[in-house]
């Protein structure tokens, strides 16, 4: 019997937002695998492990899959990783892959699973908490009420449109482009909130789209509601 192979997300940084589920998995498998080079410096596993202490004890895998425009290096990185999990995995061992946020929204975790099920094993996947529900829940805000929309765009390839009119719009991945991510919020006369690295002991809460730097980190997300109607 081969393992099974689990995505599992730990949320978006705040430790005690970590599901029972993914705990539990954590405690009872041995061998766990995180998104770097270095498994103990991965957001993943400080979250993991402040929800975890058991994680200490573990088996860490490190599944390296830098954020690169190259294709062929993306997926060369992919393939390896698949292959390192899957040597477990035929040990008939579990694999539990620690994934930011849920492993359904823009995770690493994704292109492994699909290699690993290309070639016959079985996959899970683990809710966590996204990162958008978390920035809304800190700010103390709905995203969306009655029949409202919720668009959710990774900024970063959003630059040449325009903001629909109707709904809330959440833009993540923003850092890298924040000044001009900027522009289309003041040109679409909507309001704006951004959180950067929510949950964790390096937050930064900005209330109004002049307010947002034009650096910011990768952790980056703005929750931005339509404009008033008057």
């Amino acid at each position: 019997m081969s393992g099974i192979l689990y995505g599992a997300g730990v949320g978006p940084g705040d430790p005690e937002l970590m599901t029972l589920k993914a705990v539990r998995l954590v405690k009872e498998n041995n061998v766990i695998a995180l998104p770097g080079k270095n498994p103990k410096e991965t957001v993943a596993y400080q979250i993991a492990a402040a929800a975890v202490p058991e994680l200490a004890d573990k088996e860490l895998l490190a599944v390296y899959m830098p954020m690169t425009h190259d294709r062929e290096e993306r997926e060369k990185r992919h393939r390896e990783g698949a292959y390192l999990v899957e040597t477990y995995l035929k040990q008939g061992k579990n694999v539990v892959f620690l994934t930011l946020g849920d492993p359904s929204v823009y995770s690493t975790f994704t292109y492994i699973q699909k290699i690993a099920e290309a070639d016959g094993f079985q996959t899970q996947l683990v809710s966590g908490v996204p990162s958008f529900c978390a920035a809304a829940a800190r700010m103390n805000m709905p995203l969306a009420i009655w029949n409202e929309q919720i668009h959710i765009f990774p900024a970063v390839h959003h630059l040449s449109n325009d903001l629909p009119d109707a709904g809330t719009c959440v833009l993540m991945k923003s850092g890298s482009k924040m000044d001009q991510v900027k522009e289309i919020l003041k040109k679409s006369g909507r309001d704006a909130v951004m959180i950067e690295n929510c949950g964790t002991g390096k937050e930064q809460v900005y209330l109004h789209v002049d307010d947002i730097p034009d650096t910011a980190g990768y952790y980056s997300l703005i929750i931005s509601k339509e404009a008033e109607k008057k």
